[in-house]
């Protein structure tokens, strides 16, 4: 957990160094499953990948178990922004059993709108930007992988986000949040089947200030 203690601090300090003139701020924790289309006709023989133009593999980037973690400031109006990272929880094989190791990491900055349905109920609207970096496991002779155990190589992706949540607050200060979000990733097909990819999941997460 170590490689994603500097985004959980940057979280920390994006929510407390926002709130002194923002209304409220939010933290979130939760998780969920990445779906995308399967790699068309031919399949490689034993995979669920198909080959690329330039005979490279592709492979649909869904399935797994992800999770994610996120802050927002909200200011008046209910307007606010928001920064999110979900990871892939367990590396993944790509091209199947036996393949290389690899684990998606997707980064968003986001504009947020949050308009209440009543005291207990509202919806969180995002929008915005940011990457996906794929990380791809194998020993890398570097100084990098010998001396701080970064054996991957990473393929970077600008991408576009939208989303949105049903938050409901079951105790206190406390929500719940079902929530779906779509993805564009640039250029994501030199590895994957999709340039669009869509997060499932629900988010636990806590409001500082008035809800």
């Amino acid at each position: 957990m170590r490689k994603f203690a500097f985004p959980a601090t940057l979280i920390a300090l994006f929510v407390l160094g926002s709130l002194a003139s923002a209304q409220q701020g939010d933290a979130y924790i939760g998780g969920g499953t990445m779906l995308s289309s399967s790699a068309s006709a031919p399949l490689i023989p034993g995979t669920n990948c198909g080959l690329s133009s330039s005979g490279n593999a592709v492979c649909p980037e869904k399935g797994g178990f992800y999770l994610n973690l996120g802050a927002d400031v909200i200011f008046k109006k209910r307007y606010g922004a928001a920064f999110d990272i979900n990871w892939k929880a367990s590396q993944g094989e790509f091209g199947g059993p036996g393949g290389q190791p690899y684990r998606p990491l997707l980064f968003t900055f986001n504009g947020v709108f949050q308009p209440r349905f009543g005291k207990k109920a509202g919806a969180d609207l995002f929008g915005g930007i940011g990457w996906q970096s794929t990380r791809f496991y194998g020993y890398q002779p570097t100084s990098n992988c010998v001396y701080f155990g970064a054996c991957y190589t990473s393929s970077n992706h600008f991408l576009v986000d939208v989303g949105a949540g049903i938050r409901y607050y079951v105790w206190g200060h406390m929500f719940l949040r079902p929530e779906v979000r779509y993805y564009h990733i640039i250029n994501n097909g030199d590895n994957f089947t999709s340039d669009n990819v869509f997060r499932v999941g629900a988010s636990i997460g806590y409001t500082i200030g008035p809800e």
